[in-house]
């Protein structure tokens, strides 16, 4: 698992600021999908080489009473539980509170590293003389930052990466497919969670999971080792709930992170709902294997076409995942559960899948063949060669003459080729395209 660390604060310090100066020009390129919020408190970047996921978290007002406010003290507390790293960031504008000496405490009883960073120092040269008082925090050397212009920023990631775990510990040495359950709130997460705990289970152990709300439940059956990770159900928005809102899909998209496999659970009786289409969209960007899965099938009136009409309306609704399949269960009765553990380590086996480069360039020399590279002006596409780059999802490079020729229509046929080759079943894809005189960043 990456390294998380955490941008904690009181209101109004520029945590925002700072968090979008470290995402922005390393943020992760994921594709627009339909339905999936762009209002982001986390994302992936990288600063020397190491990989890790930047939070951003609510302004801690530490007396606050209010509804909003304490919500987002708790969730900030979250942030902190996990975070390899907390950055602490104050102001030099506002000087030191009672506030940051507050906030202070509450991080120093984490026993996590704590880098303290003085933000709006926006002049080079000779400090600002309030920046001295920040060593009253015992904190150790405070680090100068301008969130707005950039600078100090590259030292704040140098005191955060050396708290970073030895590269090799973070890849976790077990062997059981990691399944997060995800889905608006009374879509039976956790009736699913104890049906399959309750019934079959082989060895189980309740510790912790990443979040208040998530628990991970140890399982072993005949078709191998599970995790199941269940998650707090993504609220519908409000104008109230807005901040709730965003911090319900930070817990689902911690969840997601660290799982190999997504149930995305869906109720029978009111089919894709928009929530349904944000949750679907968050394992679709995070590249995570996933099984759509609906439930409370018992609950519905059924005929001989209602399977296929639900299909169909899910096909639709969610077009963007047609690689993922469709299961319909009952998480009360037991229905098709089992199907369920098939299905989790089919798709876990696909998103692993690794193909030779030889077999990869016989398909697209055939889908060349059938259909012609499209040309713009005279000038037509030429693919020289593909190879795979990465697993989880797989991850192929194809190299071309103009990358400007090669259209997205193109782009999708040569993937469903590869698709109809080599099922790939239940997993995204990522195609990146290089031209000629590209560096090869992999």
């Amino acid at each position: 698992m990456k390294p998380i660390v955490a941008i904690v604060g009181r209101p109004n310090v520029g945590k925002s600021m700072l968090f979008n100066k470290l995402i922005g020009r390393r943020l992760s390129i994921v594709e627009d999908t339909p339905g999936v919020t762009r209002d982001r408190i986390y994302g992936e970047t990288d600063w020397n080489g190491r990989a890790f996921t930047l939070i951003d978290t609510g302004g801690i007002e530490p007396r606050s009473d209010d509804q909003i406010l304490s919500f987002m003290r708790q969730q900030a507390q979250l942030a902190i539980d996990h975070a390899t790293v907390i950055i602490f960031l104050t102001d030099i504008k506002t000087g030191l509170t009672a506030s940051d000496h507050e906030v202070a405490s509450m991080l120093q009883r984490s026993g996590k590293p704590i880098v303290l960073a003085v933000n709006k120092m926006d002049s080079t040269g000779v400090p600002d003389p309030d920046y001295y008082e920040f060593y009253n925090l015992g904190l150790g050397d405070p680090i100068a930052v301008s969130a707005v212009h950039g600078h100090g920023t590259g030292d704040l990631l140098d005191a955060c990466v050396r708290y970073f775990p030895p590269e090799q510990e973070e890849e976790e040495d077990d062997d059981s497919i990691k399944v997060a359950l995800i889905g608006k709130p009374n879509v039976g997460k956790s009736s699913l969670t104890n049906r399959i705990l309750g019934e079959e289970r082989v060895i189980v152990s309740d510790v912790a999971g990443t979040t208040r709300d998530a628990i991970d439940s140890r399982f072993e059956n005949k078709y191998g080792k599970f995790v199941f990770i269940d998650t707090a159900g993504m609220r519908k928005k409000s104008k109230v709930d807005e901040d709730i809102e965003r911090y319900s899909v930070l817990r689902a998209t911690m969840a997601i992170e660290r799982s190999d496999v997504c149930l995305i659970l869906i109720d029978a009786r009111d089919g894709v709902t928009e929530q349904d289409t944000k949750v679907a969209g968050l394992a679709h960007e995070a590249g995570k294997a996933s099984i759509i899965v609906v439930n409370k099938w018992d609950l519905v009136d059924k005929d001989d076409k209602t399977m296929d009409r639900l299909t169909a309306d899910i096909r639709r609704d969610l077009g963007y995942m047609m690689y993922a399949p469709i299961v319909f269960i009952s998480a009360m009765t037991g229905q098709r559960v089992e199907k369920l553990f098939e299905m989790i380590v089919a798709v876990s086996n696909q998103a692993s899948m690794r193909i030779t480069t030889g077999m990869l360039n016989n398909v697209l020399v055939d889908a060349q063949t059938r259909v012609q590279p499209p040309t713009d002006k005279g000038r037509r596409l030429k693919i020289y060669y593909m190879t795979q780059v990465g697993i989880r999802p797989p991850h192929f490079v194809v190299f071309c003459n103009e990358a400007r020729l090669f259209h997205f229509s193109y782009q999708r046929y040569l993937e469903n080729c590869i698709r109809s080759v080599f099922g790939l079943t239940g997993t995204p894809i990522i195609l990146s395209i290089r031209q000629k005189g590209d560096k090869e960043d992999f």
